[in-house]
């Protein structure tokens, strides 16, 4: 190794930096460069130098992907040991820093990809064997299951057919080999570090919510993990990687039957710990959005489990009972879609989007549905609300966000006045009319939305070619009701220019009622 020209990596000089690449590129490129980096990370030779360390890594990464596969079995031994000694060696008194374990446990996923399990078929029960040497150990063991989970079970991942072949293998191996063992590990670890550690707790909850898509669900969901998941919701630092857990876990495919019997057991025991009926006004708005996202994930997976067995010949009976469970999460969905945080009322829209669809199924409701709708439609008028911080003169990111969470209220408005026409004018000619006779006293938000409602009704009740003011007498009425009270009003003087800009909006949008109405066109 050149150790002189080594020194000026990290140089602000673009010549000596380009010198250090062009160097690292004749390692990589060179049949011993490897060696040369391998020995230089097992004694430690460039202690302190991280960047020095994680070129050497990247060096020994590029043999793993163009020439190990091929390499004679001394060499592919000597890289198992010397990944095996530095796992050995990372609970020391210098902790790496998170790039430096993350590269090396790359290093591990391509090791596995290519010896697993025919040239190291003790790759797993190894691993295990290197928890008892401490918590920098265990970490690097996470980062490790996690990055292999990644390469061999990510969907998102186009694979080629030797790929997919490959990954099977290892996948089928390990459930019939280790993946006992590794559970029986991850369970320790939860125990062990909950209080000296709760990062790592973290981190083990991930790896378990990423394995459970496809190992057994009974090794996790079970009287043994269960009463451990519960008691983490009620603790700070790991409720938020619990929820995201839980959440993995209820979204594995199975059965709809057996899919509805694991979600409602484990609502049940949220529910009785009282960790679904938190308060809203609680300062952790991130727990509030993981709960919310968890709760989103047991109506959308009930959705579907619901779909299916409707369908399914014989399964009246577990359908009714799915419906059942869908429907006792409904409250909990109403609660966070009405949270002031816009975060946490956005993560669980997809379960009031997805409820609306079904109902539609159901049709014609009955009164209950009818009020579960008309108070959906009553919390997305609330929260398409502007804040009175909003800035619309030089709106930033906050702006464009709430921007974009409107646009998903107003989705669920339409699909509303898809659902139940007749509510939906009811509902908002009465708002409307309430907040329009009064909008000289009135706030700002409670005018603007007013006009948006009726805005928006256009798009929840579409007609064909525009033409809002014929066909069905009674939608008529309301329009031109509301129309000529919107002309008449004056409320068109209320001084603020995103009002203006959305009462004239709303004109053009209903400008063939000037085609019946004439008179109203001076007002405009």
């Amino acid at each position: 190794m050149d150790d002189r020209l080594l020194l000026g990596i990290g140089s602000a000089d673009s010549q000596t930096q380009h010198r250090v690449t062009q160097y690292f590129e004749e390692l990589k490129q060179s049949a011993g460069g490897w060696q040369l980096c391998l020995n230089a990370l097992a004694t430690n030779s460039y202690a302190g130098n991280d960047h020095v360390r994680f070129f050497c890594f990247q060096v020994i990464e590029h043999y793993l992907k163009t020439g190990y596969a091929n390499a004679s079995s001394i060499e592919q031994q000597c890289i198992r040991e010397f990944l095996k000694s530095w796992i050995q060696g990372l609970n020391g008194a210098v902790e790496e820093k998170s790039f430096i374990l993350n590269k090396a446990a790359q290093l591990f996923v391509f090791v596995c990809l290519s010896d697993y399990p025919c040239r190291w078929p003790t790759l797993f029960h190894e691993l295990n064997d290197t928890l008892r040497l401490g918590s920098s150990s265990v970490d690097m063991y996470l980062r490790i299951l996690q990055a292999i989970d990644d390469e061999v079970a990510d969907r998102e991942i186009n694979h080629g057919t030797p790929e997919l072949q490959r990954n099977t293998l290892i996948k089928d191996t390990m459930r019939q080999e280790c993946i006992t063992t590794l559970v029986d590990a991850w369970y320790q670890i939860l125990l062990n570090y909950e209080t000296l550690k709760p990062a790592l707790v973290c981190a083990c909850l991930k790896v378990v919510g990423a394995y459970v898509s496809w190992i057994d669900i009974g090794l996790v969901a079970n009287d043994r993990f269960v009463p451990v998941f519960l008691r983490f919701m009620t603790q700070p630092l790991l409720r938020e990687s619990t929820c995201d857990c839980i959440h993995e876990i209820i979204s594995k495919g199975m059965d709809p039957i057996a899919k509805t019997k694991l979600i409602e057991s484990f609502a049940s025991v949220l529910n009785s710990a009282g960790i679904l009926s938190v308060e809203l006004q609680e300062d952790d708005g991130d727990y509030l959005a993981k709960l919310a996202r968890l709760i989103n994930g047991m109506g959308l997976q009930l959705t579907v489990c619901w779909q299916k067995l409707v369908k399914s010949h014989g399964a009246k009976g577990a359908a009714q009972v799915t419906f059942e469970a869908l429907e006792s999460k409904v409250p909990f969905m109403l609660k966070f879609l009405g949270s002031e945080d816009d975060d946490v009322s956005g993560t669980i829209s997809p379960f009031a989007h997805d409820y609306i669809t079904l109902l539609k199924q159901l049709l014609p409701l009955d009164d209950k549905h009818r009020a579960i709708v008309q108070e959906i439609l009553y919390v997305i008028i609330r929260k398409m609300k502007y804040d009175s911080s909003f800035n619309f003169d030089s709106g930033g990111e906050e702006e464009a966000m709430f921007q974009e969470y409107r646009k998903e209220l107003r989705v669920i408005y339409n699909n509303l006045g898809a659902l139940d026409s007749e509510l939906l004018l009811r509902v908002v000619s009465e708002v409307f009319t309430q907040t329009v006779t009064r909008w000289q006293v009135a706030e700002f938000q409670d005018v603007e939305v007013a006009i948006t409602l009726l805005y928006q009704l256009a798009e929840a009740l579409p007609a064909s070619n525009s033409q809002h003011f014929t066909g069905d007498l009674v939608k008529v009425s309301i329009l031109q009701e509301m129309m000529k009270l919107l002309m008449t009003s004056g409320v068109s003087c209320y001084q603020h220019p995103s009002f203006s800009l959305q009462f004239f909006e709303t004109v053009i949008r209903y400008d063939k009622f000037f085609s019946l109405q004439p008179q109203f066109i001076p007002d405009v």
